[in-house]
């Protein structure tokens, strides 16, 4: 069996946006959504500035107070972003057919600390009850379902920075090959914390700037390290003949996945970019991608050192020197920093959002390109071009390689 794909909703909540209009339109006029922490005091951690979800209201976003009190922020982002998916979609499917494939980095880590301090300072006893099945990585995943009824496969997968976007390739894969008919996939993350600062920091990952405009620069030669981020993208996933009975909506269709792993160090990329160039050589070889087509490409590209080398290398190694240099693209991550789990879904909505307008959202802050990074990874400024194929990368700790291909319904 192999059945066609499409985006029939998408929902996202980030520090850009908490619609998908707000959402595309900062990201294309260049908006920085990083700033300094508000959630906390930073002033004995070594890093002082993220990118936090502004403005945000559950109750306005479907999110019943109820479950607010009760849950962590992640599976509070994911519900908000799911609602967002499922507005105008009745799929009148059988419940058994109707999957989620929503992961998360990390899971509920602000609950998880909050119930740490309440076992070792005071005593066992004032435990939550609630705290295993609010800290669990799977919950967000489990929550979505129970709100839409869906009892098809329900698989969170856990894959660091490449959550997202593993999600929805396995759920992809899921509908092709006929285990169900529709999914609801993505990532969520809620991680800006004391304790994540902290160990981020400590291994040298993140930025250590104190000015927010200059602290994500990815292919920047004065990169140091990502920015952490937050929120949540959600899609809903579609069989095409399904979707198109129904007269629904279709914003693209999913017409490639690569997954390989590294097999190399827990935390750096294979400096040679084989892996990853094999996931995204998968990925444009299912998609069908031929030499000249117009290709955007959304670019992993955290801001640190070892990675954007590491990912130019692998596109060049998968297109070809000659299709490398034809590409655009660049890294919404200057913008909204490095949502981990959540990063490759809300990046592949960035994808489609541009495959169908024709914009192509800058790489801001990338004033002082690294002659490593040389590939067009379009410069501060938003360009117009119309485009054929549209892709997303995700490398994660562990060696995780993600690549997903969409192109426009013909």
């Amino acid at each position: 069996m192999n059945r066609r794909v499409v985006i029939t909703g998408m929902g996202v909540i980030s520090p850009v946006g908490n619609d998908i209009n707000t959402f595309w339109n900062n990201l294309v006029s260049g908006y920085c959504g990083i700033g300094h922490i508000t959630y906390f005091d930073t002033a004995n951690l070594p890093v002082s500035i993220a990118a936090e979800v502004k403005d945000f209201n559950p109750t306005e976003q479907g999110v019943e107070p109820s479950f607010s009190r009760r849950n962590d922020r992640f599976s509070i982002y994911a519900l908000a972003a799911a609602y967002q998916a499922m507005q105008n979609n009745e799929l009148g499917l059988d419940p058994s057919r109707f999957g989620v494939y929503v992961g998360s980095g990390i899971g509920g880590f602000d609950t998880m600390i909050r119930e740490t301090r309440k076992c070792f300072e005071e005593d066992p006893k004032w435990v939550s009850p609630l705290m295993i099945p609010t800290m669990i990585a799977n919950i967000a995943s489990g929550s979505i379902a129970i709100r839409y009824n869906a009892q098809g496969p329900c698989v969170p997968i856990v894959t660091a920075c490449s959550t997202g976007s593993h999600s929805i390739g396995e759920a992809y894969r899921s509908i092709k090959h006929g285990y169900a008919d529709a999914v609801l996939a993505g990532g969520t993350e809620a991680a800006i914390n004391p304790l994540a600062i902290a160990g981020f920091a400590n291994c040298k990952a993140l930025s250590r700037s104190e000015d927010p405009k200059h602290a994500s620069l990815p292919f920047n030669k004065e990169r140091q390290g990502f920015v952490l981020s937050e929120g949540s993208g959600i899609l809903l996933l579609e069989e095409y003949e399904h979707a198109k009975q129904r007269n629904a909506t279709i914003y693209a269709e999913i017409c490639g996945y690569g997954n390989t792993c590294d097999a190399y160090h827990a935390t750096a990329p294979r400096p040679d970019g084989t892996t990853a160039s094999k996931a995204i050589r998968m990925a444009l070889d299912e998609a069908g991608f031929k030499a000249g087509e117009r290709i955007y490409i959304n670019a992993h590209g955290t801001g640190t050192p070892m990675n954007d080398a590491s990912e130019t290398k692998a596109i060049k190694i998968a297109m070809g020197e000659e299709e490398a240099r034809k590409a655009y693209i660049s890294s919404t991550k200057s913008e909204m920093g490095h949502a981990l789990g959540a990063a490759g879904a809300i990046e592949l909505i960035a994808c489609v959002q541009a495959l169908n307008s024709g914009m192509i959202p800058p790489t801001i802050g990338l004033d002082a390109p690294d002659p490593d990074c040389d590939l067009n990874y379009i410069p501060n400024t938003a360009f117009k071009t119309d485009l054929d194929i549209a892709i997303s990368n995700s490398l994660g700790f562990g060696g995780h390689n993600a690549c997903l291909a969409i192109r426009k319904v013909k």
